[in-house]
């Protein structure tokens, strides 16, 4: 038809030939050749589905698509499954904890305490399996600042139990913290306090913390502390003799004599000659070196450390 035409057109004729998907470059070069035979000025191909939309299609495929929409639609759920992630990424869960609240009817545990010239009451109240779930804490100073700043911590301590917190964190948290009033105290397991703070979440650690977590904390009670005799041996006490024997050895000998007695006085529990010097049993440890402390006037001082458990 194109070429009939062409005789009587001067220009080009503006048709396209449509050519079918399928089509070879041997099929598209023989179609140029033709055109040549025929004597058309300019020839137009177009093969099928080269083109996202177009006006004419030779087949209608109701349930494959063409491979351009295919990798459009494969680039629109790469995008949402890229947005729905980006989504989920700056989404941020807050986890509010959950208050448990103590039971109406409770068992306490209630002990009296002395640190220094300070006098008070603590009240633990237990959950019905037997951990810690309030604190009430009772300073004999009824009125001051330090009760009242006593009553205040206790009710946050509370209201962090029962919202979860674990005792142990609040003995690694609160021992060791070192202000006044601080020093000896009238409790035989824990002698040496630093604070009120710490001697009640010492005393907390020791009622219901087990052995193994108070060790890691290094909480322990003055006989847990103490290093018992091993199985099958015997303490005896060794006699601190003179190295001068008693007699007359003339001036050098006295003048030898008379330092090394000074030098070789007697240890406190150590036999002598003159008896048995009785140990200090009531010196408590250094809260420092862990050291038995010695006497010292009216207080008593760490023969290692230095460190005296109030005086100077």
């Amino acid at each position: 038809m194109m070429g009939a035409v062409q005789p009587f057109i001067s220009g080009a004729i503006s048709k396209t030939v449509n050519v079918p998907e399928e089509v070879t470059v041997e099929d598209v070069e023989q179609l140029h050749i033709e055109a040549w035979q025929l004597g058309l000025k300019a020839v137009a191909i177009y093969r099928d589905n080269c083109k996202v939309a177009q006006p004419l299609a030779t087949t209608k495929k109701a349930t494959e698509q063409s491979p351009a929409a295919a990798h459009d639609a494969e680039l629109a759920r790469k995008v949402a499954d890229l947005e729905k992630a980006l989504a989920r990424q700056t989404t941020v869960v807050v986890k509010q904890p959950i208050r448990e609240r103590m039971p109406r009817r409770r068992r306490s545990n209630t002990f009296a305490f002395r640190v220094a010239d300070c006098e008070g009451y603590v009240t633990v109240g237990e959950y019905d399996d037997g951990r810690p779930g309030e604190v009430f804490v009772k300073v004999a100073k009824q009125g001051s600042t330090l009760a009242g700043i006593m009553d205040a911590f206790a009710v946050s301590v509370s209201l962090g139990l029962q919202h979860g917190v674990p005792l142990a964190t609040y003995v690694r948290k609160y021992t060791n913290m070192r202000f006044e009033p601080a020093g000896m105290t009238d409790d035989p397991d824990l002698r040496i306090a630093q604070s009120l703070v710490d001697y009640i979440f010492r005393r907390l650690a020791v009622d219901y913390l087990p052995y193994d977590e108070r060790v890691e904390l290094g909480v322990l009670t003055t006989g847990e502390r103490t290093q018992q005799t091993l199985p099958g041996v015997e303490e005896a006490a060794t006699p601190n003799l003179s190295l001068v024997e008693e007699g007359d050895y003339g001036d050098e000998g006295r003048q030898l004599r008379s330092p090394l007695r000074l030098a070789a006085s007697p240890a406190p529990g150590v036999a002598t000659r003159g008896g048995v010097v009785p140990l200090e049993s009531d010196a408590p440890y250094c809260f420092q070196c862990g050291v038995q402390m010695q006497r010292a006037g009216s207080c008593h001082a760490c023969p290692s450390c230095g460190t005296t458990s109030g005086c100077s």
